[in-house]
């Protein structure tokens, strides 16, 4: 017998662990199947800056590019040309685990272009585009939760798509993205889908809310203020745990999924740690949840596998006390829907701002390539 590592000790407790990173490499040197063998992985997602950083320090990436050149290719379609063709070999990787898991593990994500968070319209087009052009039925699409991006992510779902729904700060989004989801599948079952292939994830955001809110507090300077720094991405997630709990217990939640409707798991995302003072692997063991997903870059992946302790439930019977943390935040002055409405602004810009990086990385790769 051999001890339990603690990547099984936490997908024994129901938390999907994913990969925050994707590229050629990772792919065709077969790391990608190790983890998958040795540190329980079941899905990846990506983003512009992971893959801006792979086709910058890689030369797996030439041929393609040098081909595309040749036919030229302008910088936008090479982009999708290359991510595209990552993802569907990675959706490759995973389809036997898609297969026995029956479409609930084995998942990659890819997204939609930043740029497009406010424009619902070019959304779904380009949500339809990117599922066409992967052609795998284990691809999520990501589609942001800005106020634009709820009417996509219910007109995607209603087309039979799967989604992840990145970029939640606050839980009164996360209610709406839920609702978007439910309404997806309603219209998805009006017009026939199997409701059963569909799936989403919702991806909380966790280090960044504690990230902002530290600063607040150290502005603050208080003892009481001092007392609860980093306690606040945790509840947060926390009360997102609950939320989701909630939401999918009502009447209009169960009837779709006695209609073979799968719930949309929450996702913790932002899962590195920022401040060195923390235990590594804090957003990990302290969010281990049944029907949950963890998404980690690769340091925290292996901080787990190294030296996580893993207790079983980490968020039952926590509610009370989050509830607690968030009364006592807003008691020493921090203002919660400030913080999230910022967090929301500041990610959608850094998303354009790595989308850029994506764009001068596969141009400066293209006219080298001529």
């Amino acid at each position: 017998m051999t001890d339990t590592t603690p990547t099984e000790a936490l997908s024994a407790v129901g938390v999907s662990i994913w990969l925050d990173d994707l590229s050629r490499e990772l792919l065709e040197t077969g790391r990608l199947e190790n983890l998958i063998a040795d540190r329980n992985v079941v899905g990846v997602t990506t983003n512009p800056t992971i893959f801006a950083s792979a086709l910058a320090k890689g030369e797996r990436y030439d041929a393609q590019v040098k081909e595309l050149a040749a036919k030229g290719t302008d910088v936008t379609e090479a982009i999708f040309e290359i991510t595209t063709q990552d993802v569907a070999n990675a959706c490759d990787i995973f389809t036997p685990l898609y297969s026995s898991t029956k479409g609930f593990d084995g998942r990659v994500s890819i997204e939609v272009e930043p740029g497009l968070a406010h424009d619902t319209a070019k959304t779904i087009e380009q949500a339809r585009f990117l599922f066409d052009k992967v052609g795998k039925e284990n691809v999520l699409i990501k589609i942001p939760a800005t106020v634009d991006g709820l009417e996509a992510i219910t007109e995607v779902i209603g087309a039979g798509i799967s989604v992840n729904v990145t970029l939640i700060f606050s839980l009164e989004r996360y209610r709406a993205v839920i609702d978007a989801y439910l309404g997806g599948l309603e219209k998805a079952k009006a017009a026939g889908h199997d409701l059963s292939k569909i799936h989403s994830v919702a991806s909380f955001f966790v280090s960044r809310v504690d990230s902002e809110i530290d600063k607040r507090l150290d502005a603050v300077g208080s003892d009481e203020a001092t007392a609860l720094k980093s306690k606040a991405g945790i509840a947060n997630a926390q009360l997102a745990y609950q939320v989701w709990t909630e939401a999918f217990s009502t009447e209009r939640a169960l009837g779709l999924l006695e209609s073979g409707a799968n719930t949309q798991r929450p996702l913790w995302a932002s899962t590195g740690v920022k401040d060195p003072s923390l235990p590594d692997t804090l957003y990990v063991t302290e969010l281990a949840a049944p029907n949950t997903v963890n998404t980690m870059p690769g340091k925290t992946l292996e901080a787990t596998f190294d030296h996580g302790e893993v207790h079983g439930d980490a968020i039952a019977g926590t509610f009370d006390d989050a509830n607690r943390v968030m009364d006592q935040l807003a008691a020493v002055g921090i203002d919660y829907d400030d913080v999230v409405a910022l967090l929301e602004k500041e990610a959608v810009e850094k998303f354009n701002v790595s989308w850029g990086e994506l764009v001068d990385t596969v141009k400066t790769a293209l006219e080298n390539a001529k």
